[in-house]
């Protein structure tokens, strides 16, 4: 969310764990702080299937086209598929959680995603491969969201940032682990094994969250909104079919234009049906927050630019430059260390300048840093690309700590749920509709230029590209208040 991934609770937020090392020592608290650290730790290391699995797949692409005998374009299609069934099912895995449990229900997710990780594995083409990618996205789809549900419940919101930094330790680990090891095992053994690796983190997370997990739901569930769950499936589904298929030779022109007119028109009778409904899957009244809006709003264009820096960077160094994935991956592993950096410096930052400042200065440092990359070239030293990608990396990872942490400053307990659902729904989509606008940008980038085949000058102008698009972000950012989400960053206490 985190995403992904990714990749939600993945996605980089606050670290404070040296911040809190007094209280959480205290031997007052040392009940409490093992709660407060073992269940986040538990999440986290079911969450680092999501990561590692993510960030191993998008370098693995090249090798698995050939294995599958497509072309490297086409197997965005594994990507997207799977965003788009986390997309979708999210609201029923929150449903779920609110109904039977968030440990019963994340127990199934886990071993769900485990059984459909190695079918993905044993995939022979691409169409068993996407079939079995989308039952890995439904599974998927309820593991980050009911893990948070599980923290926004049992953590009070003046403690929430640290006990979602805790979340973030082993799941990072699959940013930073996953490009050398998926390459690895991509160069030196098969790319299906990036698949089989989830099976041995699946059973021991299972027997821990068994054992520490606190069953958290509601006393009173809400009856499940049908009728909106299939309105939002459809109109996204419509939505991503028709990003992923502006890539050329898919479909038809009239068949891509009416699958954005479906997409949009489901869309808009969703609109029509929250308005009278209460319990509406998406509460758009969360919308007013301006907080919140910031956000989902502003961050989807943030987001395009990180969701599609994978896969590009794996077209650029494999399909362009003929790296090994080994080589690719230990190329842009730094980018995660670079993210890691930024753990300790975040916390200062936002208490000194606030969310609002950090937003709108580090979005224009995001997108000029990512621009960049459309200089590197095949004789680019690799220094230089690898001191790029880490300095990228930490400013997105500050980015994504601001946006993440913002988002719940101002709801109320009782919204947590749904803006849970609505915020993971919108990265989703955000993350599946980047990957297949990026694979559409390079098939035109390369008719353009009449080739066939990914060239290293081919893909550089997609990092320029998506650069700037993610500057509409600053719409949304420019026009917060000042003080916004100073409750969540303690800035105001500091003060």
């Amino acid at each position: 969310m985190t995403s992904r991934a990714d990749e939600i609770l993945a996605s980089d937020v606050v670290d404070e764990a040296g911040a809190d090392a007094a209280a959480i020592l205290s031997p007052d608290n040392t009940g409490a702080t093992l709660r407060g650290w073992v269940v986040p730790l538990i999440i986290g290391s079911a969450l680092l299937m999501q990561t590692l699995n993510a960030t191993s797949i998008n370098n693995a692409l090249p090798s698995m086209a050939r294995a599958l005998r497509v072309e490297p374009l086409q197997l965005s299609l594994a990507i997207t598929m799977y965003l788009l069934a986390s997309a979708v099912f999210l609201p029923i895995g929150g449903w779920l959680a609110d109904r039977f449990g968030a440990k019963r229900i994340f127990m199934v997710a886990m071993v769900g995603y485990a059984l459909a990780s190695a079918a993905c594995g044993f995939a022979n083409s691409l169409t068993e491969l996407v079939v079995f990618r989308l039952l890995q996205g439904c599974a998927g789809a309820m593991m980050g969201p009911v893990g948070r549900l599980v923290l926004l419940r049992t953590t009070p919101k003046s403690e929430l940032v640290g006990a979602m930094s805790v979340v973030t330790m082993p799941a990072l680990l699959g940013p930073v682990v996953g490009p050398v090891l998926g390459g690895a095992i991509v160069t030196y053994i098969s790319w299906r094994w990036i698949f089989f690796l989830n099976l041995p983190i699946a059973v021991v997370g299972f027997f821990l969250v068994r054992a520490f997990v606190p069953n958290v739901k509601e006393q009173d569930t809400m009856p499940i909104d049908w009728v909106g769950i299939l309105l939002t499936g459809f109109g996204l589904a419509g939505l991503i079919f028709g990003f992923d298929s502006l890539r050329g030779n898919v479909l038809p022109a009239p068949a891509v234009a009416g699958l954005f007119a479906a997409g949009l028109a489901c869309l808009g009778l969703y609109w029509a049906h929250a308005r009278r409904t209460p319990h509406a899957i998406i509460d758009l009244a969360i919308f007013r927050i301006a907080t919140f809006r910031a956000s989902v709003l502003g961050g989807s264009f943030f987001r395009l630019m990180p969701g599609a820096t994978p896969f590009l960077l794996a077209m650029l160094l494999q399909e362009g430059f003929g790296m090994t994935a080994f080589a690719a991956g230990g190329m842009t592993f730094i980018s995660a260390v670079g993210a890691l950096a930024m753990k300790t410096t975040a916390p200062p930052i936002l208490r000194r300048f606030g969310f609002r400042s950090v937003l709108v200065a580090n979005g224009v440092i995001c997108a000029a840093t990512f621009m960049v990359y459309a200089f590197f070239r095949i004789g680019t030293p690799q220094w230089v690309i690898m001191t790029t990608l880490a300095v990228g990396g930490f400013f997105r990872s500050l980015q994504f700590t601001s946006l993440n942490g913002m988002a719940y400053a101002d709801l109320e307990q009782a919204q947590m749920s749904r803006a849970t659902t609505t915020a993971s729904m919108a990265q989703q989509f955000m993350q599946s509709v980047s990957v297949g606008l990026a694979a559409a940008l390079l098939h035109f980038l390369m008719k353009a230029r009449g080739e066939t085949h990914l060239t290293g000058p081919t893909v550089a102008p997609a990092f320029a590209i998506f650069g700037a698009a993610t500057l509409v972000s600053m719409w949304w950012f420019w026009r917060l208040p000042r003080d916004a989400g100073d409750e969540m960053n303690n800035r105001k206490a500091a003060a």
